[in-house]
């Protein structure tokens, strides 16, 4: 007897039942192997990977300098490839990376992040699809797309032509409002671009129509025999996008849409969305929100992979999470899972963290703390062991900017206007990018959001300090950094702010650089905004810090420019030998490392009263050198090296103790540091 002939909520049990019932067989785990290699083997052609997340929210800025690049790092490769992923989908909107028309020529800045994380994954085998991730879901794919994505792709094909990596090429995501004939000209005129100068690495194909499983049939077969084809699954739509406000329209009033469908469990239309395609929608929920519809449209897609015997890989699927109930949205994703596992369709989630992503609802998606287990279950993924956080008090210091906004924060600005660059080359102070703020108005500021809050008590009541370079361009212009802390459910409690002003009575704004250091124990209470102004009370709680901001508190920036580096909370050591006046050291000096321990890189800072030849290198506690970080002659000043964990061959070397040694004019100074892989 066929589901849906039995009772509705017989159909849910017996639903739930087919989807659990595997479990109960592991004792027939060979047996069952064999059935769904047979049965993967009567699909088709599977994808070189099989399953991994997108990587949302990390290139997707308006510009290559707004990235944040530290949002994710080689530590959060490794971990994914721990889950049991091997592959990785790579937004990026890559068309704003570029000089625009004619020739679009890509940011070099966006290559030096591309190269970064094309290494990462080489180095841990993970494959890695660069997603052109264009796309406004408001503005329909335009038919002259071409003049764009032939010159892009032409340049970024030719740049990883030859790297190692198993790259690939995916061309456009999500083509909508643009005939299904036009695009698939198109896709083809892209191709043929793209073997102009790499014929190595695949090319990720997709239909019109937003991706859409059912206009992979009108997808002609292309002139290439190294194609991926890709599609998307958000089916069915008022359960995976409940919640949503980038739809049309805005899904936000509509939660607990149930999966499968009950009808006990069904909300009521919002009033809102009356005379909307949602009451449709709501009203065929019965058909098409059940398991088995799932695996009947699943099956269309998987229909294409066995007809034209091609590899395919649905790249995004996902429920939203904000207003989907946890178990239903876990059986969601089990069920689509499972099927496109039977069927040899290879996944990447949309996403990883996010609205879609694979940790808690509401946390601050920690690896080791917030990921949600039932889901990594339900995606058939490894489950790390997970303790619960507990706040304590930071110990030492830590980089909030360094040539990009330092781990463990989240870019947090308020800026109706104007310019932050994360990343200007002119004349940093140290190392390689500087930060560049200009044209803000009045009260914007750049934001430091910390990913979780800290606790900063231990530090302010040691003597630790903010400390960074800094350069101005207008007598009399001025700005404030401040701290602000968490602001709780209690009604009385409020984002409570700690200042400090940074004007012409603490520095020069001659256009030279400075270095400031302002001790966390001068900061002035200043009050709080929530809605309305609060005057300061003495209730800042250093113990539960959120943010750190540079703020416009007293002027807009029209036609003022401030430039930042090296940006960080630092113990009184750390400064101990410079000449604070003239921002010189007065003697050889060599910084402890930070961070330390570490797992990718650190940074090792020195000092130099004088010009002179300088030899810095790192050193096995047996005395065997291992790696030469800087050899030759070196102006006086502050200088920083960069440590990332590999020999003088490239090789990575094993976790442990090192030295790193540095000899120079006034004499020979030792630190040393941990390496955990």
């Amino acid at each position: 007897m066929k589901a849906c002939n039995f009772p509705h909520a017989a159909r849910v049990a017996w639903e739930r039942w087919c989807v659990y019932f595997p479990v109960m067989l592991k004792s027939k785990a060979t047996s069952l192997w064999f059935l769904l290699v047979g049965a993967v083997a009567a699909w088709g052609v599977e994808a070189p990977f099989s399953r991994g997340v997108n990587l949302t929210n990390w290139l997707q800025a308006s510009s290559a300098q707004n990235v944040h690049f530290a949002k994710f790092g080689r530590t959060d490769f490794e971990q994914i490839q721990q889950l049991g992923c091997d592959v990785v989908r790579l937004p990026i909107n890559l068309h704003a990376m570029t000089s625009g028309p004619p020739d679009y020529r890509i940011d070099p800045l966006l290559y030096d992040f591309l190269d970064q994380i094309a290494d990462w994954a080489d180095e841990l085998g993970l494959h890695l699809i660069l997603d052109n991730h264009t796309f406004d879901p408001a503005v329909n794919t335009s038919p002259d797309i071409g003049d764009v994505l032939v010159p892009v792709w032409t340049q970024l094909a030719a740049h990883f032509a030859a790297h190692p990596a198993h790259l690939y090429y995916e061309i456009l995501n999500e083509p909508h409002g643009i005939s299904d004939a036009t695009w698939n000209a198109i896709q083809q005129e892209v191709i043929a671009a793209i073997r102009q100068v790499d014929q190595r690495h695949a090319i990720v194909v997709g239909p019109a129509n937003w991706n859409s499983f059912r206009n992979l049939n009108r997808m002609p077969v292309f002139a290439d025999d190294n194609l991926v084809y890709t599609f998307h699954f958000y089916e069915p739509f008022v359960f995976t996008h409940q919640g949503a406000s980038w739809t049309n329209p805005s899904l936000v009033p509509l939660r607990g849409v149930p999966f499968p469908y009950e009808r006990a469990r069904m909300p009521a239309l919002p009033s809102s969305l009356q005379g909307t395609w949602v009451g449709t929608a709501l009203g065929n929920y019965s058909q098409e929100g059940t398991i088995t519809q799932m695996r009947i449209l699943i099956d269309e897609a998987a229909a294409f992979q066995k007809d034209r015997g091609v590899p395919l890989f649905c790249g995004e699927f996902g429920v939203y999470s904000p207003n989907s109930d946890n178990s239903d949205r876990v059986l969601w994703y089990k069920v689509v899972r499972q099927h496109m596992e039977e069927r040899g369709i290879a996944w990447t989630i949309w996403d990883y963290r996010g609205g879609f992503g694979l940790f808690e609802r509401g946390s601050d998606e920690l690896f080791e703390f917030d990921l949600n287990v039932p889901l990594l279950e339900a995606l058939g993924l490894n489950v790390p062991p997970q303790r619960d956080f507990v706040a304590e008090p930071d110990q030492q210091g830590f980089v909030l900017y360094e040539d990009s906004l330092g781990p463990h924060m989240a870019e947090s600005n308020h800026l109706s206007a104007g310019t932050v660059d994360y990343y200007d080359e002119a004349d940093p102070a140290v190392g390689r990018y500087c930060m560049r703020w200009t044209g803000v108005p009045l009260y914007g500021f750049i934001g430091f959001d910390f990913k979780p809050f800290k606790d900063l008590s231990a530090l302010a009541a040691t003597g630790y300090a903010v400390e960074f370079w800094v350069r101005g361009d207008t007598p009399g212009s001025s700005f404030d950094i401040r701290l602000v802390d968490t602001d709780t459910e209690d009604p009385d409690d409020h984002p409570w702010r700690m200042r400090y002003t940074i004007d012409e009575q603490v520095v020069p704004w001659d256009g030279a650089w400075h270095k400031v250091r302002v001790p966390l124990g001068d900061f002035a209470e200043h009050g709080a905004w929530e809605n309305e102004w609060f005057n300061p009370i003495g209730a800042f709680d250093w113990q539960a810090i959120d943010r750190f901001d540079i703020v416009a508190e007293h002027h807009a920036l029209d036609g003022i420019q401030f430039w930042f580096d090296e940006l960080r909370i630092v113990g009184p050591a750390l400064t101990a030998v410079l000449d604070e006046a003239a921002s010189q050291p007065v003697a050889l000096a060599l910084a402890a490392n930070y961070p330390n321990p570490f797992n990718a890189t650190t940074a090792i800072r020195y000092a130099l009263p004088v010009a002179g030849p300088v030899h810095l290198a790192v050193y096995a506690l047996n005395g065997q050198k291992v790696r030469t970080l800087v050899q030759g002659a070196v102006a006086p000043g502050w200088h920083l090296a960069r440590w990332d964990g590999r020999d003088d061959v490239g090789r990575a070397v094993a976790s442990g103790v090192y030295l790193y040694r540095l000899a120079a004019v006034g004499g020979v100074r030792t630190g040393k540091m941990t390496l955990v892989r």
